[in-house]
């Protein structure tokens, strides 16, 4: 899924779903939930003839909603640890900071300019105004600069790559020679995380007082995990 100008938030891998939720909460008790049929589902098929899979016809019982609604209600976080997701995201370096602020519950592995040898890419943004209420972080509204500030940082960007390019033509190691590059240099990680550490930094990242970009990626991010844990999804971040 697209991002920013270049960035991307893609689907690896997933484990569980809200049945996992449901099980990992009633093992306390020694029991066990199972799939109830969606009559509504197996009617519209049935008119139609249509071939199915059983998960196309399969929903959470009433109980298992119930369940999950006060599990989410009452704050009783490790039910939603036992489901997993992997996500391969692509950001500005900047804002990847902001994502690894989020340790809790997630792992990750980051590209290694060490390692590769393709050309950086760089953030392109459409520029904001700064705050007028006197705070010290955020912005406002977007606003239009003159041509020659917009390339400025164009400029700026190039003569970063060029720079870089020139160290390493000159045999500088690329540990070292990266340093020159900018905060806005894309770069590339794997994060895993439980589902309630997803929506813990969703809910905080897509607040209105987080930075636009950040908010971007947890919106993207909303859309993917949602139809893969809908309920649960929901219960946790609304």
């Amino acid at each position: 899924m697209r991002v920013l100008d270049r960035g991307s938030v893609t689907l690896i891998d997933h484990m569980g779903s809200d049945l996992t939720v449901c099980n990992a909460a009633r093992v306390s008790f020694n029991s066990e939930s199972e799939w109830c049929q969606d009559q509504e589902a197996l009617t519209r098929l049935a008119e139609t003839g249509s071939k199915y899979h059983k998960e196309d016809v399969q929903c959470l019982c009433p109980k298992d909603q119930k369940l999950i609604r006060y599990l989410a209600k009452h704050q009783h976080w490790t039910p939603f640890a036992h489901p997993q997701i992997t996500l391969r995201i692509k950001a500005p370096v900047s804002i990847r900071t902001q994502f690894f602020k989020h340790k809790q519950g997630f792992v990750e592995n980051e590209i290694s300019r060490r390692y590769v040898s393709f050309e950086p890419e760089f953030y392109e943004p459409k520029w904001r105004g700064k705050p007028t209420n006197g705070a010290k972080q955020g912005s406002e509204d977007f606003i239009s600069v003159d041509n020659e500030t917009d390339m400025g940082y164009t400029n700026a960007l190039r003569v970063c790559l060029y720079n870089y390019n020139e160290l390493l033509r000159n045999g500088v190691a690329p540990e070292q020679a990266r340093f020159i590059l900018p905060q806005g240099m894309y770069t590339e990680w794997y994060w895993t995380g439980s589902l309630a550490a997803y929506a813990r930094f969703y809910k905080q990242r897509i607040d209105e007082h987080a930075q636009w970009e950040i908010r971007e990626y947890a919106d993207a991010i909303g859309r993917i995990i949602s139809p893969l844990f809908d309920f649960s999804w929901k219960e946790l971040t609304t």
